[in-house]
């Protein structure tokens, strides 16, 4: 029997945000590893300090570079062919290398802010990763150490909550994980 279902074509994007240390990375990991998907991480989209205004941090999701991804990834995510994009290291505040994004007919955007309606409905499919408190608050401190792990909880963790609830990122997700 004929399948008469139409297929989709060309390539296809799925976007993951969703809660600090909920698993976005490795889930994208995952989907690269198995599906041979071509990553974008929102990470490398962290703010330049001379963008930081008290005005731009009030924004809900304020605190990502839209711009440069606007930029330097939205043209060429459904292209299905390579490209790459600048990295800015949050740790040297400056930027530092290229990322490549692998020739793929599956890209898959990664982190928090990658439902941010300033980006439009660039995907296809949004995924959204949840995690408990406590779950979250032992995952912060095993990844950044107990004396960096205050700057998340203090600032970071409070900004993507009120971008979470702002936008009804979590509402509007296909999927919730």
């Amino acid at each position: 029997m004929k399948n008469n279902q139409a297929k989709p074509q060309g390539v296809r994007v799925i976007a993951i945000d969703g809660r600090c240390c909920a698993g976005k990375s490795t889930l994208a990991r995952d989907m690269a590893e198995r599906l041979g998907a071509g990553v974008v991480h929102m990470d490398d989209f962290f703010l330049p300090v001379e963008m930081r205004t008290p005005a731009r941090l009030a924004l809900p999701g304020g605190n990502f570079h839209h711009e440069r991804f606007v930029l330097e990834v939205l043209p060429f995510l459904r292209g299905g062919a390579g490209f790459s994009y600048r990295i800015f290291d949050c740790g040297r505040m400056d930027f530092d290398g290229v990322r490549v994004v692998a020739p793929s007919s599956l890209r898959v955007v990664e982190g928090a802010y990658a439902h941010h309606p300033v980006l439009g409905a660039y995907m296809d499919t949004r995924i959204f990763m949840d995690i408990g408190p406590e779950v979250q608050r032992k995952r912060v401190v095993r990844r950044n150490g107990a004396e960096a792990a205050g700057g998340f909880f203090d600032r970071w963790i409070p900004m993507e909550e009120a971008y979470i609830r702002a936008y009804e990122i979590m509402e509007k997700a296909d999927v919730i994980l």
